[in-house]
């Protein structure tokens, strides 16, 4: 199951503020009522690798990456359940998609969000690039 198994006091999702989606989404994140408390960070950011010195920053900036408390990491389409899980109204389709029933939706969607990130992209101001993906 991609989402915490032990009771989680926050998580930190680190996001690409360079990428027009990802600041929506980090907004639309702002806007939602927290079962756990959301701390949003910059990927690749003087506080992003202050707070995580052992992550690998340049893939953070590839694809969605959520840090809980205990050291947790997920990432891709895991990284996209658990912000999902921490929000009141979405828990139960957290839940959901987590299942082998439900996986291939989260899956879905995070291909859609990739496939449009690589389409906004243009010129050298591009953190997602060729590589970007979306790993299971």
């Amino acid at each position: 199951m991609a989402t915490p198994m032990q009771p989680t006091r926050h998580l930190t999702v680190l996001y690409d503020a360079n990428c027009p989606l990802c600041v929506h989404i980090r907004h639309w994140l702002l806007g939602q009522r927290w079962l756990v408390p959301l701390r949003l960070v910059p990927a690749g950011s003087f506080e992003a690798q202050r707070l995580f010195p052992r992550l690998d920053h340049a893939a953070t900036l590839r694809e969605i990456t959520v840090i809980g408390d205990a050291g947790q990491v997920w990432t891709g389409t895991d990284a996209f359940i658990v912000c999902l899980w921490a929000l009141a109204e979405h828990r139960p389709k957290a839940i959901w998609l987590a299942t082998p029933a439900g996986r291939p939706f989260a899956r879905g969607v995070m291909y859609a969000a990739s496939a449009w990130r690589q389409a906004v992209r243009t010129g050298e101001e591009a953190a997602c690039d060729e590589q970007c993906s979306v790993p299971g």
